[in-house]
């Protein structure tokens, strides 16, 4: 490289300094008077009045990329900064794994987003057909041994309708027999006809009684078929439970009726494969079964997750242990350097972890912020800061929006009134946290500060500020001694 070729940075810096002056030069009617010159050589501008007013209109903005940090007020003193990062919250992954073996259809994408209910895989496994058959033969089972306990009831009636008419059989022949013995006890009567009532009557009784005995086994078959019924509806139930477990469909979906070719049949017939639906809303977060691959019993098929929740997990010193304590407020905030502005932050309180690490002497510190910001994501480091019991609340800013121009702090404040100006002033510091310092006078809170390209606008604004006196944050110059 030519050591004598000006770097793009000088000349940025040339044209920087050409522009900001031409903008100073301009009269009122719009004309140059940069050119102008008295008689004597001196330029009308020498003799203006110095100003630490800075014209930055939206090209220079965007040529020196400048950006803005607002006056906060702060606990710069009581304030304990920790690094950490994002972290999922325990409850924010759900894994969805298969609860019989076989082959696998994916139907979602890696990091598709997806609601409760969106279809997610296929499985086809033997195991769901043995269960609909075992279903069949239970339904079965149940259909027969209602059958059987309907049909008792007409042979129950039947032989009530029997023991009845034996009754009024024996109730019969009894009196008779009673007739019979009152006439032979008078010499009346033939003992022949006796003999035949006797006869007649035992034979009666003995036939109610093998009736009464058939009764009684048609009410203990009456109990068996009963149980029969009640053990095939718990093992349907069962069976149903199960199905419903396996196939993430509730029992009263499976039982509902589906028109197929003009019949109806339950829904758990019709299903010759299960389709595993989203139990919870979320993002798909990785594969572990190929697409028409197998899977065993309780294998993992995929993960979804839930990126919003999280929280931020950062490990502070054991030394610090004494200060904090649950329920501080803290803020978590990006590191610097980065695309993200420092002031795009979040709260929430702290929560202590439960243990500590004794070889790196550190204690884990846990937030969950309140409302998350477009950058917060599992991962993503940052910084967390707590604001200790104590102190008191000043105005500050930025670390980074302070330069120097020799030995003076030097910061830029957007003017109120002009968007399209930026005041030079010299900082009142006070104390400084290593990432905020204290801005002790010239600001008021909400007022915007150049942050980014603060060095090359003092740089570009060095020479055109005169060296015997200093400004203050309303604009006024006084020189030195005065």
């Amino acid at each position: 490289m030519n050591p004598n070729r000006p770097t793009l940075f000088h000349l940025a810096m040339v044209a920087l300094t050409c522009l900001l002056f031409a903008a100073c030069n301009k009269k009122d009617d719009g004309t140059q008077t940069a050119g102008d010159t008295h008689a004597g050589g001196e330029s009308p501008a020498a003799a203006a009045a110095p100003t630490n007013r800075v014209d930055i209109p939206a090209s220079v903005r965007k040529n020196l990329g400048l950006t803005f940090a607002k006056v906060e007020a702060r606990n710069v003193a009581r304030t304990v900064r920790v690094p950490g990062r994002f972290e999922l919250l325990p409850t924010a992954r759900r894994e969805y794994r298969s609860a019989l073996g076989g082959r696998v259809e994916l139907l979602v994408d890696q990091y598709q987003t997806v609601a409760v209910g969106t279809p997610l895989f296929r499985l086809n496994s033997t195991r769901w057909h043995e269960l609909q058959n075992q279903l069949n033969a239970a339904e079965s089972s149940l259909e027969q041994a209602t059958a059987r306990l309907e049909s008792m009831e007409p042979m129950r009636a039947a032989h009530r309708r029997h023991e009845e008419s034996l009754a009024a059989k024996i109730q019969l022949w009894t009196s008779r027999l009673a007739q019979l013995d009152v006439l032979k006890r008078e010499g009346g009567g033939s003992g022949r006809e006796l003999a035949e009532v006797e006869g007649t009557l035992n034979a009666t009784q003995a036939e109610l009684a093998e009736t009464m005995e058939k009764d009684a086994e048609l009410a203990s078959r009456v109990r068996e078929l009963s149980a029969e019924v009640k053990s095939a509806r718990a093992t349907i139930d069962l069976l149903l439970d199960t199905a419903s477990s396996v196939s993430g469909v509730s029992v009263a979906d499976l039982q509902s009726e589906m028109k197929i070719d003009g019949k109806s049949k339950p829904r758990w017939r019709t299903m010759s494969e299960l389709e595993i639906r989203a139990a919870a809303p979320g993002v798909v977060e990785k594969f572990n079964v190929t697409n028409g691959g197998m899977v065993d019993v309780g294998g993992l098929t995929l993960s979804t997750v839930q990126p919003e929740r999280i929280r931020f997990n950062a490990q502070a010193l054991q030394a610090d242990l004494g200060s904090l304590k649950a329920g501080l407020p803290a803020r978590i905030v990006p590191s610097a350097g980065q695309s993200i502005s420092i002031q795009d932050q979040m709260t929430g309180d702290l929560v202590l972890g439960l243990g500590a690490d004794p070889d790196a002497r550190t204690i884990e510190l846990l937030v969950t912020p309140g409302a998350l910001r477009p950058w917060a994501r599992e991962g993503v480091s940052a910084y967390l800061e707590v604001t200790l019991d104590g102190g008191q609340e000043e105005l500050a800013i930025p670390l980074s929006c302070v330069t120097r121009d020799g030995t003076r702090p030097i910061i830029f404040r957007r003017d109120p009134a002009d968007p399209d100006k930026v005041i030079r002033m010299e900082a009142d510091l006070g104390i400084s946290d290593g990432r905020w310092v204290v801005v002790a006078s010239g600001v008021r809170q909400g007022d915007e500060i150049v942050l980014d390209g603060v060095y090359q606008l003092m740089l570009a604004t060095a020479g055109n500020v005169s060296k015997g006196g200093h400004f203050h944050s309303d604009g006024t110059f006084h020189e030195e001694g005065h």
